[in-house]
């Protein structure tokens, strides 16, 4: 199961002075072509899906297509959730699988970047979920994701960075340093790398990079000897990927879309795998799985017998509970059901998902937890419920987390 956690990954790149990318995805080619090229090159990886490109596919559609390519990969991968612009982002983001998630608030004042992203993080380290910060602003000039970040560059201050870090809580910080999102328009831009080594020196916490493509070897070399572990990059995958369309419509007009995406995702996994050995990360598979801790979701088992009159108050109770439950940050999905013969003591079963063990306390905590399981203590005999948390079995694992009868 090489779902695992970011935090230890990046952390682990970050201790030994090499960089995993971030890899932006919008389609199945580029989900393939990542995943691929991530096991030919034994490699750590990062699945980025950014919010603002949402707008070419269903994030619900696809979230489940990255989760089990991640689940069944043979090398460390998480999943990450990039440039959210609001909080109910983030907690969908959660629900639906990311292990990491990004609010980006960076072209907000100071004050407001500090409130929204500790609300952000107290959310989701409730969850067991990295966060990643941003402080400065990274901005863009052409390219399908610097449209969405046009302004001017801000670089971090590596003075305001201290005080972020200590009072947002984040797990990584997004610097901005003379990078830009989309295309440089140089080929070797001015980055400010004094600036870097003093806030790596004062924040000692691993590093993003955005705007990572189109820099040079000698750039990403520094970069990451002063304290970037991640490195973003999409622009130049999605220009490759749009390169190759284009010569395969040139060659015929009669060609149809299966035949026009011929080759797209070679294209791409060539160009993944420079930077995978460009950054380092190339070979690292093995150590980094050993150093992580496996990203495993938790299910909680209801069982009960509710009084007879009770029992066509069922449905409309699982429907509720569908409907509120979900909405918990880390609750990811809600199932129940009923005994198709009389089982006697047991009649009714909710299996209830959530993302990670560290849910758990916030979960039970919840009002709409409480409100859900007072209506069923209220429908039955509270000494014959019982509930049960246990890790999702896998072919890996079958670790029972907790039990509780009640």
């Amino acid at each position: 199961m090489p779902l695992v956690d970011m935090r230890d990954m990046l952390n682990h790149a970050y201790q030994n002075n090499y960089a995993i990318g971030g890899f932006g995805l919008v389609s199945l080619d580029f989900l393939e072509a990542i995943v691929m090229t991530a096991e030919l090159c034994r490699s750590p990886v990062i699945l980025n899906l950014s919010e603002p490109l949402f707008h070419q596919h269903d994030f619900s559609l696809i979230m489940p297509a990255v989760e089990r390519a991640a689940h069944h990969a043979k090398v460390p991968i998480a999943i990450h959730f990039d440039h959210a612009k609001k909080h109910e982002s983030i907690v969908q983001a959660i629900n639906l699988g990311c292990n990491s998630v990004m609010l980006d608030v960076s072209s907000e004042a100071f004050p407001v970047n500090i409130t929204q992203t500790s609300s952000v993080t107290e959310v989701a380290h409730a969850c067991g979920t990295a966060v990643e910060g941003i402080l400065g602003f990274v901005g863009g000039v052409e390219g399908e994701n610097a449209i969405n970040n046009l302004g001017e560059v801000v670089y971090t201050s590596s003075e305001e960075a201290k005080v972020y870090i200590e009072r947002t809580k984040i797990d990584f910080l997004a610097v901005s340093i003379g990078t830009i999102h989309g295309r440089q328009p140089n080929r070797s831009p001015k980055l400010d790398f004094k600036r870097l080594k003093r806030i790596n020196e004062e924040l000692g916490i691993p590093l993003v990079l955005h705007g990572g493509s189109g820099l040079v070897e000698e750039q990403y070399h520094k970069l990451i000897l002063n304290g970037v572990a991640k490195i973003n990059c999409y622009t130049e995958l999605s220009d490759i990927a749009a390169a190759v369309i284009r010569s395969n419509s040139q060659k015929s007009n009669k060609k149809g879309y299966i035949e026009s995406l011929h080759g797209v995702k070679e294209s791409l996994q060539e160009q993944i795998k420079l930077y995978m050995h460009l950054w380092g990360s190339a070979g690292r598979a093995a150590e980094v799985l050993i150093q992580c801790r496996p990203w495993q979701s938790v299910e909680q088992i209801i069982i009960c017998n509710i009084e007879s009159r009770y029992l066509q108050q069922f449905d409309t109770l699982t429907e509720q509970a569908r409907k509120t439950l979900t909405t918990i940050p880390g609750v990811r999905q809600v199932f129940s059901g009923r005994a198709l013969s009389d089982p006697g003591q047991y009649r009714l079963c909710w299996r209830i998902q959530l993302a990670h063990a560290d849910v758990i306390n916030s979960y039970q905590s919840h009002p709409h937890y409480n409100a859900f399981y007072n209506q069923i203590s209220h429908s039955t005999d509270p000494k014959k419920i019982n509930t049960i948390f246990a890790a999702t079995l896998s072919s890996t694992n079958h670790q029972l987390k907790e039990s509780v009868s009640v």
